[in-house]
Formats: C-alpha cells, sequence, structure tokens
C-alpha cells in the first residue's frame, strides 16, 4: 500500500512538473523581451531602380532594371517600366534609387570563422583561447557577422568555433531572431579531430592543461557519439579534420591522415543518416583522397587534390570550396615583417594548378576565404580576383560566390539569385563587376530580407 502510495506522488510531481514547464513556455505576457536591434521588413512594397542589373543566371547585365519587394521577398524583377505598386490603404510604397548602382544577389561566404579575429601571426590564435572568455568571443564574432553582412555576404556557412563550444549556434538563432544584425548563417559547433593533432596542446608542455580547438573524437563508435551530441546541440553541418601538417614534393602537397578510413565512414554515415552534411578540411594527398572515398559533401581548401580524386568528387557531386587568399595574405604580412616583396610559393604554385584542374574537370566549385583566419577588417571578396586571375570568368566568380554558394548550402530556392520567390537580399555596387571583379569589395547598399541595413 505504502509502494503504492509512493508510485501515486510521484507521478503526481511528474505531471505536476510538466504542466508547469508547459504554463511557464505559454506564458508569453511574461516572457524575456530582449530589445531587437533589426526591425522587420517595411509594411507596404519596396520598388527598387537598378542602373544595370547581375542577376546570376546570365552572363550579362541587363540595363534599366526594377526590383519590386513585398516584406522579405522578391516579388518582380522586370525593366524600368514597370510602375510603383500600390500599397495597401494608407500605407505608400518606397521608393529606393540606384539608378547609378549594379544590383546583384547577396553574396554566399561558404568558408568563414566569425569567432576567430585572425589566426596567421604569431600568438592570435592562442591569445583568443587562453585570453578571451567564450562570452568575450561570442560579443566579437556579432562584431565579425556584422562585417559579414557589411561587406555584402548575406548568408555564410561558419565552419567552427575554435574553442567556443556551440556559441556559434546562439549567434545564428540571434540573427534569426532579429536581435543583432548579421547574414543568414548555417554552423558547425565543435570541429571534429583525434587525439594529439590539434591546437592548443601540442605547442605546450604535456603536464600543462591547455584548451583545444576541437571535439578530440577517436574510434568508430566514439565517432558516432561525437555526431549525434553535436546535432543534438543544434549543428547544422559536421566538421571533420581529414590531414594535418605534410610537406611538398614532386608538386604534391603530402598531408598526414587524421582519422582513419573506417572512423571516416562512421561519421558520414551518421551525419547522412541523420539528414546533415559533413565538411571535410583536406589539404593535402590522402587527407582528400580518405574524405572523398568516405563520401563527405566537401572538401575545404584542397590544396592539392590528385586527379582520379577529382573525378570521384564529380561522380559524387562533392563540392570544393578552396580559399587561396589565405596564402596570399601570409606571403604579404611575412614580406611586410621582412621588407621584402611578397613571394608565390611552392604551395601556392600548386593551390593554383589545382584550381584550374578542377575547374577544368567540372568539380562544383564554391566560394569561400577562411576569413577569421585574416582579420574581418578586410572584404573576403577579394579572393573574387584570384579566381578570375586562375581561370574564372568574372560571371563564374560571381555565381561561385551566389548561386553555387546557395546550392552547396542547399538554400537554392531561396537565396543566390535575383528572382520572384526568393529572398529580397539585394546588393549593389558602383561599376560592372564583370568588366572589373574588383569593384566587388566596394559595396554601397546591402538588404537582407527586405531590410535594408546598408545605404
Amino acid at each position: 500500500m505504502l509502494k503504492q502510495l509512493f508510485i501515486a506522488l510521484g507521478l503526481f510531481a511528474l505531471l505536476s512538473g510538466l504542466a508547469l514547464a508547459q504554463n511557464i513556455a505559454e506564458d508569453t505576457d511574461n516572457a524575456p523581451r530582449p530589445i531587437r536591434l533589426v526591425p522587420l521588413p517595411p509594411a507596404g512594397p519596396v520598388y527598387i531602380r537598378c542602373g544595370a542589373l547581375f542577376g546570376g543566371k546570365s552572363d550579362q547585365l541587363e540595363l534599366n532594371m526594377v526590383i519590386v519587394v513585398e516584406r522579405d521577398r522578391i516579388k518582380q524583377v522586370g525593366k524600368a517600366s514597370v510602375q510603383p505598386p500600390a500599397g495597401a490603404p494608407g500605407v505608400s510604397p518606397t521608393i529606393l534609387d540606384l539608378s547609378k548602382l549594379t544590383c546583384l544577389p547577396g553574396m554566399v561566404e561558404s568558408h568563414t570563422h566569425v569567432f576567430l579575429q585572425g589566426d596567421r601571426k604569431p600568438g592570435q590564435y592562442d591569445a583568443q583561447l587562453l585570453k578571451q572568455s567564450v562570452a568575450y568571443r561570442a560579443i566579437e564574432a556579432t562584431t565579425a557577422a556584422h562585417a559579414a553582412l557589411d561587406w555584402g555576404f548575406t548568408t555564410i556557412r561558419d565552419l567552427e568555433t575554435e574553442g567556443a563550444g556551440y556559441a556559434d549556434v546562439d549567434v545564428r538563432n540571434a540573427i534569426n531572431n532579429r536581435l543583432v544584425w548579421g547574414p543568414r548563417m548555417q554552423v558547425v559547433g565543435r570541429a571534429m579531430d583525434v587525439t594529439g593533432a590539434y591546437p592548443l596542446q601540442p605547442a605546450y608542455a604535456w603536464d600543462v592543461p591547455v584548451p583545444i580547438g576541437v571535439e578530440t573524437v577517436d574510434g568508430v563508435e566514439g565517432a558516432r557519439k561525437a555526431v549525434r551530441e553535436q546535432l543534438s546541440h543544434g549543428v547544422d553541418w559536421i566538421k571533420i579534420y581529414a590531414d594535418r601538417g605534410g610537406r611538398i614534393h614532386d608538386n604534391i602537397v603530402d598531408t598526414i591522415p587524421t582519422f582513419t578510413p573506417d572512423e571516416l565512414r562512421a561519421i558520414v554515415d551518421e551525419t547522412h543518416r541523420q539528414r546533415h552534411r559533413v565538411a571535410a578540411h583536406a589539404t593535402g594527398l590522402l587527407g582528400v583522397h580518405n574524405a572523398v572515398e568516405a563520401g563527405v559533401d566537401t572538401i575545404e581548401h584542397g590544396n592539392y587534390i590528385a586527379p582520379e580524386d577529382m573525378k570521384t568528387m564529380v561522380a559524387k557531386g562533392i563540392w570544393f570550396v578552396p580559399t587561396p587568399y589565405v596564402a596570399e595574405y601570409d606571403a604579404r604580412w611575412r614580406a611586410e615583417r621582412t621588407g621584402t616583396q611578397p613571394q608565390i610559393t611552392p604551395g601556392l604554385k600548386i593551390e593554383e594548378d589545382t584550381f584550374r584542374r578542377a575547374l577544368e574537370a567540372g568539380v562544383k566549385i564554391a566560394f569561400g576565404t577562411d576569413v577569421g583566419a585574416f582579420e574581418w577588417d578586410m572584404s573576403p571578396a577579394r579572393q573574387l580576383i584570384t579566381m578570375v586571375k586562375w581561370g574564372m570568368t568574372p560571371a563564374q566568380a560571381l555565381r561561385a560566390a551566389t548561386i553555387r554558394g546557395a546550392e552547396l548550402m542547399q538554400m537554392q530556392n531561396d537565396i543566390g539569385t535575383l528572382e520572384a520567390g526568393k529572398y529580397a537580399d539585394i546588393i549593389a555596387i558602383e561599376g560592372n563587376p564583370l568588366n572589373d571583379i574588383s569593384v566587388m569589395q566596394k559595396i554601397t547598399f546591402v538588404m537582407k530580407g527586405g531590410v535594408v541595413f546598408k545605404k
């Protein structure tokens, strides 16, 4: 009898707790009310006059165009003869005159690090992990996200927090809830690497405990568990480090593999089973090969990719996100430090050869720079210059930074081109990027989801 009484009391307490939790969740009157820095889109239609327009599908600019926006979506794109739409009673249309500018889709950056404010120079990475709290780094991350939007990137894929846990999930959610300005984000939280392969630990004494910039994962079961844990915290992608270090010989970047093929297959299988995707940091021969054979979805950096692995990438639809500007940045600051001229290194020559071979082989290429490795006070769009110099047409480079990035992120139905039904993510510049791609570094107008951020 006493046992039954305890069971009844336990059930009562449990049900009461659940009811209380539900009441708290539904209590909107007493819910927290944070300040939202980002306004809602205008109630009435917005009529944007563009002197020229690169919509993302054609290799040519269209002159004297109009974009009609309703709330957060594009309603119509047409010639300037389109008349300003009538608003609802008492609501006048907003007219934005960009007739001296070229309008384009908001750019997509497929490889960023908002939780890094530079890590290429000595001491930068260590200082951020050792001297800054996660809370402080999250504040800096919101300023980096703000900068991304200011540079014209209305969508980014942010590839790990480097020791800040899942704080990128919080930054993404804060942007989505209009608390702070920033681009649309897909995030990975903590990347994965094997024991002993990632800083800070290898650089410090064995008996000095220091933070590590990734989640350490070993073994097939450990790999599956790590995927499940990370997805439970709300990440969009899983990221792994497939190799590290290495050396150059015979025009090949020969790196050291990290995960075993079985571990990689377990990570990919578990991630795909839960309908998510895997990004693989892979810079050299075996790292790329193992990642491609395991069936990852993107190869990040890919400084050297063997011809056979390129064929496999094409067959499997694996994306390539090259990041050549980092090497150019390294050459520049090292030259400044020594008072010499920047040199084209053997590694950069290999990267260029890989890029040209990938372009010729039909590998899917999206724009990503690793920004955060270099500071956020310079536009990532400067890498477009390199991509054109290495064989892309300006139109191909622009598509890599718009619709191709949208496809990589599986957001092509919502972003990447200027078409009716898509989000009103619109940027504008002075000049013609098809004649001079460098103008993409100077964005004069930014609209995201129908809200003007920069004008």
